[in-house]
């Protein structure tokens, strides 16, 4: 078995050792052997002849725990007792709860906060049903709504194997800018109900955030949501990392002296995210896009069957390029990649224009991988945390949300979206930027404050933010999770 590589969990060995037959180098040397990478050693319990120890070890996956554990218990003279994933011991309980922000200590907390002083609450939202986002957590919560059917790389999984993908959504949501998000996954994947279920419960919510919804039917939930609803819908596989990419492509053309509107521009994968990609490069500039699938290119002037193809089709292609994507690639400027892996070679990008851009995002093995790709280009962006320059949503959905919810914005706009996607490229400066970091950290809590005040600015500029006083950009001065809101 090849020994994998880019270390993604870990893992806790719980080992009984026999004194007098092994030494911990012999387990420590198994180990290495096996690819493993000991981060903390603890010794457990220990008496005259034995030693039980805890280590624990980064690994990929778990064929790759699997190996190391074999390797481990081939150890003469040691039993292994015990083995803890440490991404399962995270999750146990799930990753988020609720907490009172208001502590109840005596009688007169408890009738404020539940009856009878909460009838005037009531009563006061009843006449004017706007004042809910002021007196309720409407004013600062989204749903994170998901059916299960295109949850990361996993596929048609079902909502409660879903659940912990929108946990972790909530998070981060959470985390970087203080926006309250609740995961709701849904058993169901037919359209309608879908939408009359989100319907049924936007009331509680300030905003929903689409995610992990299969394609096609993502783009009419997401189109009907946004017509019947008068809080921002936004499905992040979409547009977020439509926006982040355009971010990236932004800085790396700037980098290499060239321009949107002159590049020959080549995208692998025409689903939910390929689409808006596609669109977002439209209205940035982009002039000359190819959109390739598994048929080949999409062919200006051919008719479709999908409904999205057939858009594309209208508004692509310029030049009525057919064939694959080894031959609508010839002479291109950038690669874009929301596809497969290895769909992409190295005789690919030789033939693309000189100093190739090569975007290739797919999850968790991108279409080329960089270590191959690297001899031959001159900017390479991935969306995977082990390499430079990562294309990563997180860049992009909590600013967003943060800022339709700071000015109560009715929807997010084209406008909005395009104003994230330079904002996020603003953090970094001239002096930064190099091949190697076109993309700021999403650690950065600069991206989050420019994020949320260029989508402020654009949706009073668009005429859809509902805040009669314009919310201050001082209130973002502290780290993100500090907001005053």
């Amino acid at each position: 078995m090849a020994i994998p590589s880019g270390a993604t969990t870990s893992i806790i060995l719980r080992l009984e050792m026999n004194k007098e037959t092994t030494s911990f180098g012999q387990i420590a040397i198994a180990i290495s052997d096996a690819g493993g990478d000991i981060i903390a050693i603890d010794v457990n319990r220990s008496d005259k002849t034995t030693t039980i120890r805890d280590i624990t070890v980064n690994v990929y996956d778990h064929k790759h725990t699997d190996l190391i554990v074999q390797a481990v218990g081939a150890v003469t003279g040691v039993k292994v007792i015990h083995v803890s994933d440490q991404t399962f011991l995270l999750h146990i309980g799930g990753k988020i709860e609720m907490t009172p922000k208001t502590p109840i200590k005596n009688r007169d907390d408890l009738s404020r906060v539940y009856t009878p002083g909460v009838a005037k609450i009531c009563m006061a939202i009843h006449e004017k049903k706007s004042r809910a986002h002021s007196l309720t957590i409407k004013r600062n919560t989204i749903a994170v709504v998901s059916d299960g059917s295109a949850v990361l790389g996993l596929g048609n999984i079902g909502p409660e194997a879903a659940m912990p993908v929108m946990e972790g959504k909530a998070v981060l949501f959470k985390q970087f800018a203080g926006v309250d998000a609740f995961p709701i996954c849904l058993d169901t994947q037919d359209t309608e109900e879908i939408i009359q279920i989100v319907k049924a419960i936007a009331p509680s919510f300030g905003g929903i955030n689409l995610e992990d919804i299969s394609s096609p039917r993502c783009f009419e939930i997401e189109k009907r949501l946004i017509e019947e609803l008068d809080i921002p819908v936004f499905h992040d596989d979409q547009h977020g990392t439509a926006v982040v990419l355009l971010a990236g492509l932004l800085n790396a053309v700037k980098l290499i002296g060239k321009r949107l509107e002159d590049c020959k521009v080549v995208i692998c994968g025409i689903g939910a995210a390929g689409t808006a990609c596609s669109k977002m490069l439209l209205t940035a500039g982009v002039r000359n896009l190819i959109g390739v699938d598994r048929a080949g290119a999409i062919v200006k002037g051919e008719v479709y069957e999908n409904e999205a193809w057939q858009w594309y089709a209208e508004h692509t292609n310029p030049e009525r390029l057919s064939g694959s994507l080894s031959e609508v690639i010839r002479g291109a400027d950038v690669f874009i990649g929301v596809s497969g892996p290895g769909v992409l070679k190295v005789e690919d990008i030789q033939r693309m224009a000189a100093d190739p851009i090569i975007f290739a995002m797919a999850n968790p093995t991108p279409e080329i991988l960089p270590e191959e790709a690297e001899p031959y280009v001159r900017i390479m962006a991935t969306g995977r945390s082990d390499y430079p320059n990562q294309i990563n949503n997180v860049l992009c959905f909590p600013g967003i949300f943060r800022g339709v919810l700071d000015c109560r914005a009715s929807r997010v706009t084209e406008e909005m979206k395009l104003a994230a996607a330079k904002a996020i490229a603003s953090v970094v400066t001239d002096e930064e930027l190099n091949e190697y970091y076109i993309i700021p950290s999403v650690f950065n809590h600069t991206v989050v404050e420019r994020v949320r005040d260029a989508v402020i600015q654009a949706a009073y500029e668009s005429g859809v933010a509902r805040k009669t006083v314009r919310p201050d950009s001082s209130t973002t001065t502290a780290k993100p999770y500090q907001l005053t809101l």
